[in-house]
């Protein structure tokens, strides 16, 4: 789908102005306070203390306990993370719900504030965190992160609102599910310092899902002939992840490598993808909509049938053979079933 082929209506326009009562309401709740809020240097060695080298030495020992697949997961979130000048550029390209100042008061401009800056706070807890366990190749991952913001970001959604609501609700979900899943892994390694970390970003981004499902629930009550239109034409031409376009100088199949560790670990995959589908289907209450146009009748359909088709593909993945990584100073990881 071409951005150009993308088309915002004034009626679009008028409900997303409409709304910012609404948001204005809510922002209390879907932010936290910043003297709230827990920052990255809680939840790493204190470079201040006397003892600074012990406690890094015992950060090391247990971050050595990391196997290679979680290690190559776990630097793709970070990358992916870290490119969040690109996400708050499209979300303020959004129409309606931009930041028109860069400090302006409305309420999307001071949600959007929020929640990038909530974000940021993601990447440089997980960057700082690789950097002291001293397993990865710091060098090619910022090549990485650099090459990412250089490339670019296209969600596929244009500056549609609606179509940005729909994409951020399903990829708040999706990275939910990868640093939740991270984190389980690194527990089963015996690394709980991680297992914390990657729990903590987790809620945070729960908290940013439960916000831009509920922006979109009230698209939905306001215009539903086009929210049901604008949640088809989003999954039809696909979600693109945040990463699509890393590069770390070297390998240009490297988001694709990337993605089938992630598969074969379980942190993310083909099934969540459906998972997502089927739960933002049942969110938006799609399946009772009542009164539809035909156009908007037929993307009901489509979308209440969607979820299962993607279900079916997904038992259809299989994995073999290994993937070499630069983050990881060229080795191998395994895409083998373990005999």
């Amino acid at each position: 789908m071409e951005n150009n082929e993308i088309k915002v209506t004034s009626s679009q326009l008028e409900v997303v102005k409409s709304m910012e009562g609404f948001v204005d309401q809510n922002l209390s709740t879907l932010l936290k306070p910043v003297d709230e809020s827990w920052q990255p240097s809680d939840f790493l060695p204190d470079l201040t203390r006397d003892d600074w080298r012990k406690r890094v030495a015992e950060f090391r020992v247990d971050a050595k306990r990391l196997p290679d697949d979680v290690l190559v997961v776990l630097v793709g979130d970070m990358v992916t993370e870290e490119a969040l000048p690109t996400y708050q550029t499209w979300l303020n390209r959004l129409k309606g719900i931009g930041d028109p100042t860069g400090s302006s008061s409305t309420p999307w401009a001071r949600w959007s504030r929020g929640w990038t800056s909530e974000e940021n706070r993601h990447g440089d807890l997980l960057n700082r965190y690789l950097y002291l366990t001293g397993r990865v190749d710091m060098r090619s991952v910022e090549t990485t992160i650099h090459h990412l913001i250089n490339n670019g970001f296209d969600p596929r959604a244009g500056d549609d609102p609606y179509l940005g609501f729909v994409y951020t609700s399903f990829q708040e979900r999706a990275t939910k599910i990868s640093h939740r899943n991270v984190g389980t892994l690194a527990k089963r390694a015996g690394e709980e310092q991680l297992h914390k970390i990657c729990g903590m970003i987790a809620g945070d981004e729960a908290r940013h899902e439960k916000a831009y499902k509920l922006f979109m629930s009230k698209v939905f009550e306001l215009d539903p002939n086009g929210a049901v239109l604008a949640f088809a034409k989003m999954m039809k031409a696909k979600i693109a992840m945040p990463a699509i376009l890393m590069h770390d100088g070297k390998d240009s199949n490297l988001y694709a490598k990337f993605s089938l560790v992630a598969q074969k670990a379980g942190v993310y995959t083909a099934k969540d993808y459906a998972d997502i589908i089927g739960a933002l289907v049942e969110e938006w209450k799609v399946a009772g909509l009542s009164g539809l146009s035909d156009s908007s009748a037929k993307a009901q359909e489509y979308l209440c049938g969607l979820a299962d088709r993607y279900q079916k593909l997904a038992e259809r993945v299989k994995f073999s053979g290994s993937e070499k990584f630069s983050w990881i100073y060229d080795r191998e990881v395994s895409l083998s079933p373990i005999s």
